[in-house]
């Protein structure tokens, strides 16, 4: 079985204040992107993770392991080999290693034809991560508290380009959040989609990028060499470090001043 686990980019991200868990009340607009991991499953003897693409620190942290583990602990089935190959980026802001979860809980339900209704998919992915359930439905989504808590949203940025550039820089999500001065916010979201899209600049913000930017001053030229080539917003997608511009025609490519990795894709 072969499965794609596609991205996902923050658009705007408001910190709002501290959680008496430790976490942090937040407000943001999850968006998926055609950026995608590749996972093919097989059965096998033995459990086994097998990664190719970008290496993966982590070990047995790794969701695909708690994917399986899950539905192990509930359902009878055999052990699986799984290759993942990782194209998306780590530690940039992209939501892969959620991603690569959930996609690894949906191709283990169908491969195995388990019985699992969408509440309990839901309840594996929040075990994983305050993201992982936005990749079940992969629609746009105004998400709150924790990011776990989702909400329609009618915006479509289909048609336009999206270009993401990430400079090799790991960025922690523990990192950002150190950095973070909870604040409540001067825009409401959720009115995001009755914005023009080149008015977004002065009005949709991620709050991790005033820390982020200060300890990595590349980000922050970074951004605003997008703007330079044309795009109609430019943002740090959630804890970093990855920077996108959204365009109204395809971009050339874009010479920035350190290396890295980018992608353009088409929006649907």
């Amino acid at each position: 079985m072969l499965l794609f686990a596609n991205a996902k980019i923050n658009i705007g991200l408001q910190i709002i204040n501290k959680r008496k868990d430790g976490f942090h009340n937040i407000k943001s607009i999850f968006y998926p992107i055609d950026v995608c991991d590749i996972l093919e499953i097989h059965e096998s003897a033995d459990f086994q993770l097998y990664t190719t693409g970008i290496e993966i620190p982590g070990g047995s942290s790794n969701t695909v392991i708690s994917a399986f583990e899950f539905l192990k602990k509930d359902f009878k089935i055999p052990a699986v080999r799984v290759h993942l190959h990782k194209v998306i980026p780590i530690g940039a802001g992209l939501g892969g290693g959620s991603s690569d979860g959930v996609a690894a809980l949906k191709g283990l339900i169908h491969y195995f034809n388990l019985n699992v209704t969408k509440d309990q998919l839901r309840n594996y992915c929040l075990k994983m991560g305050s993201d992982c359930a936005f990749f079940i439905e992969n629609q746009p989504t105004l998400a709150s508290e924790k990011g776990d808590v989702f909400q329609d949203i009618d915006l479509s940025l289909k048609g336009k380009f999206i270009y993401l550039f990430y400079p090799n820089i790991f960025v922690s999500t523990q990192e950002a959040y150190d950095g973070v001065l909870p604040s409540q916010a001067s825009f409401e979201l959720s009115n995001t989609p009755d914005i023009h899209l080149k008015d977004w600049k002065e009005m949709v913000f991620n709050d991790f990028e005033t820390s982020v930017f200060s300890k990595h001053k590349i980000l922050r030229t970074i951004k605003q060499g997008f703007y330079e080539h044309g795009a109609l917003y430019s943002s740090m997608s959630g804890s970093g470090s990855t920077i996108y511009g959204i365009f109204e025609v395809e971009p050339k490519e874009i010479k920035f001043p350190c290396e890295g990795k980018s992608f353009i894709r088409k929006l649907g």
